[in-house]
Parts: structure tokens; sequence; C-alpha cells
């Protein structure tokens, strides 16, 4: 571990210091009340609801809880507990004393974070309306955007605003921006006003730009608030009687170069800057009704596995910097795996169900757009099947073993019918589609593969794997390609594989982890927001930042 500290991305409601999530029938209410002396890091001080990584820990828990403890919950309400202030967005001191990794890891996290908002209304029925009652800037907005609706107190004095532009020098709101023109829509020349004007918009302007979605005077707005939550709550489909499952805290232990989990073990080798992801596959049978699984509950097998991987993922893309090289393992029996699979095919439409399949899905997206090389090796003992499959199709490069001499050794993949497009990627493609670029006859062929164990050869010729080397060959094709990645640039490597893996459509998210990221990357590191006059570091000293005026 490189950092200060290890950050730790458990929690649970009784740690919480900057949020407070209460309910009533079918809405939940969130409400924001940072603890300005609570920072992850010293440092700064949460001032104004700003916010840094801890408060969008405690977030992303929330409304994992509402996702599962509580489904009779249909829409919940983000609001704030602090007079005229909703959330003045980052903590501005926090990103100037932030490394660059540190401010970029912050940023992925929560555009990861507020798209699983949107994730959640898209696919889960579970509705999100800002009650927006303060002054919301910046990152505050963005999550104001992430939500259905945006309901803006008229008081004169509140106002939305992405002031990035000409208060700090960087991109608005990372994914802020993108929300603004591909969400709701904001004509190009009013969003340029709008985001390189700092006070920014208020009232009945606000609504007309499509900034928000209403308006209310101080008097009607807790009235409009509740009325406006129960209509959104009457479009949802989750249920009104079911009994929620408690998310107990995940059991692992934590040891200098290993993370060991039930499901997942990580073991670091620090010397070749890589690290191993083992994911094992259920070792006794499993419930296939909801009487089972509602009495498994967080631990029933496919709910856990995506707690833990996600954690896992989480861990080591912000505590272990320098190991730019994840190897992906399986093990276990394929039957299980599949067995696993028919279950969540068979009761997806079951809001438990329903949810962890949601899990995993957002899950193996953070795989996805993890800035590290993915190699996934296919080993005797691999069960690389149906959903342990999605981990290899996520691979930058995927190695099989042949064993044509030992074919009862030979390891197998098999394709299922949760690779076509029960996991999607940020492009709303499966990895199957993304690999072959949806084109029909492959697509075909792939299909017609389905529940069919495939060989190293048969995988090859499939081309579901990228190589096939035999036993004599193994070792030193495996060993040689894992030693050129992780002498490789990172910054190169970043690019490449960002761009490599979302060659499909260009959507809302894409954009939000390809370009704009990508932008942000770059605007962090330039002197013009960074350097000793830069307005990141300038920012509140009462100095005037000092510009290189050359465009780039």
């Amino acid at each position: 571990m490189t950092d200060i500290q290890r950050v730790d991305y458990q929690t649970e409601p009784a740690a919480y210091r900057h949020w407070r999530l209460a309910f009533e029938g079918s809405v939940a209410t969130l409400t924001a009340d940072f603890d300005e002396d609570a920072g992850l890091r010293p440092g700064y001080k949460l001032k104004l609801n700003s916010y840094d990584l801890g408060v969008d820990i405690e977030l992303h828990d929330a409304i994992n809880r509402v996702r599962f403890e509580h489904p009779e919950v249909r829409t919940v309400v983000i609001t704030s507990a602090r007079d005229k202030i909703f959330c003045s967005g980052a903590n501005i001191y926090m990103l100037g004393v932030s490394t660059h990794a540190w401010k970029v890891n912050f940023c992925k996290f929560t555009n990861e974070t507020r798209n699983g908002l949107e994730d959640a209304s898209a696919h889960s029925g579970l509705k999100f309306l800002a009650a927006v009652n303060g002054a919301c800037a910046g990152g505050g907005y963005e999550l104001a955007l992430a939500c259905d609706e945006i309901v803006l107190v008229d008081d004169r004095s509140s106002a939305v605003s992405l002031p990035e532009v000409p208060l700090l020098g960087v991109l608005p709101g990372t994914g802020g921006l993108t929300r603004l023109t591909d969400k709701r829509h904001v004509r190009h020349d009013l969003a340029d006003i709008f985001c390189t004007t700092s006070e920014g918009v208020r009232g009945q302007k606000a609504k007309d730009w499509r900034l928000v979605d209403d308006i209310a005077r101080p008097a009607q707005f807790a009235a409009r608030i509740a009325e406006r939550a129960l209509q959104l709550a009457a479009t949802s489909d989750r249920p009104g009687n079911a009994a929620g499952v408690a998310l107990a805290p995940i059991e692992r232990t934590i040891e200098p170069d290993a993370l060991n989990y039930t499901h997942v073990s990580v073991s670091i080798d620090r010397a070749g800057r890589k690290a191993s992801f083992t994911v094992r596959a259920p070792q006794a049978p499993q419930p296939t009704d909801i009487a089972g699984i509602t009495a498994a509950g967080a631990r029933w097998y496919p709910l856990a596995l995506a707690r833990e991987l996600d954690d896992a993922i989480l861990s080591m893309r912000t505590n272990e910097l320098d190991i730019g090289l994840w190897i992906v393992r399986t093990e276990g029996d394929t039957a299980a795996v599949l067995a696993i699979d028919a279950t969540l095919l068979a009761l997806r439409e079951h809001w438990l169900v329903r949810e962890t399949i949601g899990l995993l899905r957002r899950t193996l997206s953070r795989l996805d757009v993890s800035s590290r090389s993915l190699f996934a090796l296919i080993e005797p003992g691999s069960c690389f099947a149906g959903t342990f499959l999605e981990l290899a199709l996520a691979c930058d490069r995927t190695y099989q073993l042949a064993l044509p001499d030992e074919p009862e050794r030979a390891p197998t993949i098999t394709l299922g019918e949760v690779n076509d497009g029960l996991y999607p990627m940020a492009t709303g493609q499966s990895r199957l589609q993304r690999r072959f670029y949806d084109e029909n006859a492959a697509m075909t062929a792939a299909r017609e593969l389905m529940g069919t164990r495939l060989d190293a050869d048969a995988a090859f010729k499939a081309g579901l794997v990228t190589s096939n080397p035999d036993d004599i060959d193994w070792a030193d094709e495996t060993r040689i390609a894992i030693e050129e990645r992780a002498a490789m640039s990172p910054d190169a490597l970043t690019g490449l594989e960002a761009n490599l893996r979302f060659n499909g459509p260009e959507n809302l998210n894409t954009r939000i982890f390809g370009r704009l990221t990508a932008w942000q990357n770059w605007i962090f590191q330039r002197p013009n927001a960074v350097g000793d006059k830069g307005a990141l570091k300038v920012y509140g000293k009462g100095q005037k930042a000092s510009f290189d005026w050359n465009r780039v």
C-alpha cells in the first residue's frame, strides 16, 4: 500500500458521520449533514456540506441499504439539514492537498456512485428525488443531476451551479457536464453560460433552462417534495410488503500482501507489480427457490460474492496504486456456477434476485473501468462459466491452457445465457457483443456454443480466448506476457485499455468514464489548475490564479 492509510469501503448507518437515513412507508429520506471535522484525511474541513471520499463511501453504503434492507422503499429523497446549503460539492482544500492519483480515484468512485442511482432507477424501480433546499454547487449539483427529478427551493438565493471553470480551472463536475447535455438536454449555449458563471442560476430561470424540474416557494417546498415523492413511488414496481435482507459486515482478513474473503482472495506480488484475484465457486448446494434464498439472506452465494468482489476491487484500486496488473483466476465446479446462473435467470423478476443481479452488474462494470491491466489465466481447476466467464471477457487478454494428452484435466470455458446481456457494460452492450462488435455471424456462432464446455483449442477457434498454449509453452508464454505488461508505462496502458475496452456505442456512461475522466485526468495535472499559482492551489487564499495562456 502506498498511501497514508488504508481506505476501508465498509461502513454501516450507526457509524455514519455525514448522512442520516430515515424511512416512512414507500419513501426514504437521505439527509446530508456533513461533519466538517470528520474528513477522511487531515488537512481540510468539510465546511458548507462539502464532501470527500468518506462522504461518498457512506452514500454508497446507504443506497445499498435501501436496495436490500428496505424493499418497501420506492423513492429516495435526497436533501440537506443545513440552512440554505444543499451541498457545495467536492471539498476544494481536499483536492488541493491530494495527490493526482487520489483525485482521479475519488472522481471515479464519485461517478460510479452517482451512476448507481441512475442504474437503480432504470433496473430496480428505485426512484430518486433531489430536494434542493439551498445552494447546490459542483459535485453537489452532480448528485442532484443523478436523481430522476430535481426540485429547487425558490427563495431568491438558492441556486444550482457548476462553477469549476471560473473558480478552479478544472472540468465541471467530471460527469455533471455530460448530464446537462445528454440527460437534461440543456441547450449548449445556455450550458456554456451556466458552466462559466460562478454564481449559478436560480428560480424560474433554472427551470426554464432545464437545470431543474420544478421550483417551490419555501412555504410550499416540503409539501411539494412529499407529493412528488409519492407520485414517483407510484411508478415503481418494488414490493410494498417484502422483508428486507440485512447486509451484515463482510467477513474478511487483511494482510500486508493479501485480502481474504469467503469466496474471493487477492494475493499481491509487490516485486512483480501484480496481484492475483481468485474467485471461488460455491462448494455447497445453493437454494433454488425464493424461500431458501430469503433464508440465506446476505450469505446467499451470488449476493455474498458480489459484495466481496466489489470490496476487493475498491480496496485494490484505492490502496494499491503500484499494482498495475490484476490476474484473474477461478476455482471450483463449473456445474455449480451454471446452477447459480440458472437460479438467477429463473427468478430474475423477484426483487431480491433482481437487486443481486444489479450488484453483480455494477461490480463487473467497476472492474471494466478500473485503470489496471486485466489478464485471465484458465488453468486446471478453473470454472470460467456463465457469470464467472464475464470475468474473463472483461479482461484485456485471456490465456487458456491446452492439454490435448490429458483431456480429463484440461480446463474448459462455458458460455451461458447470462453472457448474452444479463450484465451489460457501460455501453449497454454485453461483453460478447463488445468482443465481436455485435456482428451477426460471430454472435450467432457464439450463441450456438452456449452450454458446451470448450477446451483451449475450441475456445481459441471460437475467438473467446487470446491464446491457447500447451503445457510445454504455458509457463514461458504467460510469464513473458505478464513481465512485459508490468514493465510498460502505466499512463500509456491506462489510455490504451480504456479505449480498447469501450469500443461500442457511446452514451452518457461511456462519455463520463472514457472521455470526461481522461480530460479530468489531464486537466488535474496542468499548472493552470495545480501549479503553484494554479486556480485549485490559490483558491480561498485571496490570490489570483496565473494561467499559461497557450491553448493545447
